[in-house]
């Protein structure tokens, strides 16, 4: 938690090293020229606003302090970081997917595919320009919402340790299904068993349709990164209940 508001401290330009963190820390797109394979953990301790830090630092004093008593610090750091980093890493391939379809399907409706590789090299005026001249069987705004798809995926950036939360609240709810917990602005507790997968299962509409309760509607946060999360907490669970006791717990969270 300290490291995570050092880092948000440091990355909010009070200080030079704000712009080198906002620059090398996020987790881009590996097409892209900023993309570094060590942002795969660095984007763990980037957060996008004072919000987004506490929200996620809330999760993590409330669920990982728990998880951290019942395992330890060593079984817990592993899991955290087993979980952030396979958040990134899904969510990336679910962004590589999602990027190679656009291209393909602009390629199969008259778009050259050399004109596709120039832009995934780098996405010049160019290059969009030629995009939009191609003879194809597609309308201009046809071509435009593909574009509009790739460039958000080529220029997006990642940052946050919310893959990493999803994964311990996921353990959470292996480890004590019948604790009920209950959103800030929704206080209706409900049993782990069943507010964990109905979070998850919001995130996976959201991620499929775009549309986010949790933004107003709009985008802007990465639900694939917390579904991401979430399934390596879960394989890890399925790994490790052989040895491990389960343990009680009455108290509610």
């Amino acid at each position: 938690m300290g490291l995570n508001v050092v880092v948000f401290l440091l990355a909010s330009r009070v200080l030079p090293a704000g712009n080198f963190l906002l620059e090398q820390f996020p987790l881009f797109f590996p097409f892209n020229q900023e993309f570094h394979s060590w942002q795969f953990l660095t984007h763990m301790f980037m957060h996008g606003s004072l919000t987004h830090l506490f929200m996620n630092m809330f999760g993590l004093y409330s669920f990982g302090a728990v998880l951290e008593r019942v395992w330890g610090p060593t079984r817990f750091l592993i899991f955290y970081f087993a979980a952030g980093l396979g958040a990134g890493a899904i969510y990336t391939a679910v962004d590589y997917v999602e990027y190679n379809h656009s291209s393909t399907y602009l390629v199969e409706q008259g778009v050259p595919q050399a004109t596709m590789d120039q832009l995934k090299t780098l996405p010049t005026n160019g290059a969009i320009n030629q995009v939009m001249a191609a003879p194809s069987s597609l309308s201009l705004e046809s071509k435009e919402a593909e574009l509009e798809s790739m460039f958000g995926i080529y220029f997006g950036r990642v940052v946050g340790a919310s893959g990493a939360i999803y994964g311990i609240l996921t353990a959470f709810g292996v480890l004590f299904p019948n604790v009920k917990l209950s959103l800030i602005f929704l206080p209706i507790p409900v049993p782990a068993k069943y507010f964990i997968p109905g979070i998850l299962l919001l995130d996976l509409f959201s991620g499929i349709t775009g549309f986010s309760l949790f933004s107003g509607g709009s985008g802007g946060i990465a639900h694939f990164a917390h579904l991401g999360g979430a399934l390596i907490g879960f394989l890890l669970m399925l790994l490790w209940k052989n040895k491990m006791k389960s343990p009680q717990m009455r108290a509610v969270a």
